[in-house]
């Protein structure tokens, strides 16, 4: 398998030289060359398949050789070692839970994965990588954790100060070892732009390799596809069209839900929920691409303003707007109708959910007000607790820890405060580092 830019300004790569380069030359995303859909069969027979069987199937014809099919399947059982249980919550309505990993959200799969794939790269590489990732939640910590002790990769995550909650902040400060923090002052749309900047650095190239480990990396991206699968395989006898409603911040989720559908996964359309960051929502109401500086709200893992893998999304598409509005409806909330969404879920159906999970709760009735007859599936991508500042008084109840995070609590936070490129030029530059 080959991989392109979506500038097509730079020479073609397979799947390892993407997943080392992270973005291309160019600046632009890597697409891979071609997707082949998985035979009619898979799908029929997919109820008699376990999880990394499914994964394997899925993710084959993207790694190609670059990983022996029996190395990789021991990469899939590692990673997928813990649950991904669809939810009923009421009538027609079930959530997909993601959060049952060693973070508890839904990035564990896809940072291990990509851990995993680098650790194997480098096993031939006599020159240390150095992971650049930003984060606006949940991205740092399951980046942190998935390469934590990987030999030959030094970890360097960039996050806005203020602007995650406590326990995110904890799980990506208080590691140490091979994973370093630095807080950005300023939002994620500035994180971002720092990593993709480095990536651009020709001084900085000559003595640092630097990947990225955000969704923008091929390695990352494509296995959240898995989740998609997952569902349809736990929700395949409920004789209703399948819509999924996914949580959306750097969109990168929701187009591997695509991706899956492009392999042959029968579901009839895709929402993408996001709270008052709307660039998506507004482009899908009037076909003109504007992104703005991104807002701050009670789910800050959406916090994006531009989100990258929009690009991949209409890419898929040919960018026929009409082709990408016959597949994807958008809408966004506030942060009030999320919490009098949380709210609502808990008193009708005892389920806590958090304000993405709830963001996509409130895409899926949303839709079904002209769509009645579908069985919509919301993502519920991290675990409650994490956001326990808006949950507890929203529910007026204590949530009880579970032992993935009260290892993380007492742990010391160690970061670099930051403010601008040069500075994080010269971290990145330090042999100290």
């Amino acid at each position: 398998m080959k991989y392109y830019s979506l500038h097509h300004n730079s020479p073609q790569v397979s799947f390892r030289e993407a997943v080392i380069n992270g973005i291309a030359p160019d600046r632009g995303l890597y697409f891979p060359q071609e997707i082949r859909p998985l035979p009619p069969s898979f799908f029929e027979k997919i109820g008699a398949y376990d999880e990394q069987e499914i994964a394997f199937s899925a993710i084959r014809q993207f790694v190609g050789a670059d990983i022996p099919e029996d190395e990789l399947r021991t990469i899939l059982g590692q990673v997928l070692d813990f649950e991904f249980p669809l939810v009923a919550i009421e009538e027609g309505v079930a959530t997909l839970e993601l959060f049952h990993g060693p973070t508890m959200a839904f990035k564990d799969v896809g940072a291990r994965f990509m851990a995993r794939c680098l650790g194997y790269f480098s096993g031939d590489r006599k020159k240390e990588v150095t992971v650049l990732v930003a984060t606006s939640g949940d991205t740092g910590g399951a980046v942190a954790n998935g390469f934590l002790g990987v030999p030959g990769v030094q970890v360097v995550i960039l996050y806005p100060r203020g602007k995650v909650s406590e326990i995110q902040e904890r799980q990506l400060t208080t590691l140490g070892r091979n994973i370093s923090a630095l807080e950005v002052e300023g939002t994620f749309d500035d994180c971002q732009r720092m990593v993709k900047q480095a990536f651009l650095d020709a001084d900085l190239k000559q003595h640092t390799t630097l990947t990225s480990a955000n969704s923008i990396n091929v390695a990352r991206w494509l296995p959240q596809m898995f989740y998609f699968l997952f569902a349809y395989r736990q929700a395949a006898d409920q004789g209703k069209e399948l819509v999924f409603s996914v949580p959306s911040g750097n969109f990168g989720n929701i187009c591997a839900g695509m991706v899956a559908q492009r392999l042959g996964m029968p579901v009839t359309h895709f929402i993408a929920s996001t709270n008052i960051n709307d660039t998506v929502p507004r482009f899908m109401q009037q076909g003109h691409y504007d992104p703005r500086p991104s807002l701050s709200t009670i789910s800050n893992a959406m916090d994006v303003g531009d989100p990258s893998n929009f690009d991949r999304i209409r890419h898929l598409f040919d960018d026929d707007f009409q082709a990408l509005a016959n597949h994807l409806t958008a809408y966004s909330f506030t942060d009030k109708e999320t919490r009098k969404a949380i709210l609502h879920i808990y008193q009708h159906s005892g389920y806590v959910a958090d304000p993405h999970g709830a963001v996509g709760y409130l895409g899926v009735k949303k839709y079904q007000e002209t769509h009645p007859h579908t069985y919509g599936i919301f993502l519920e991508t991290a675990h409650p607790i994490k956001f326990l500042d808006v949950v507890e008084p929203v529910l007026g109840k204590k949530l009880e820890i579970p032992p993935q995070i009260q290892k993380v609590m007492d742990g010391k936070k160690v970061s670099t405060p930051i403010a601008t490129y040069d500075e994080l030029q010269s971290f990145l530059a330090s042999p100290a580092r």
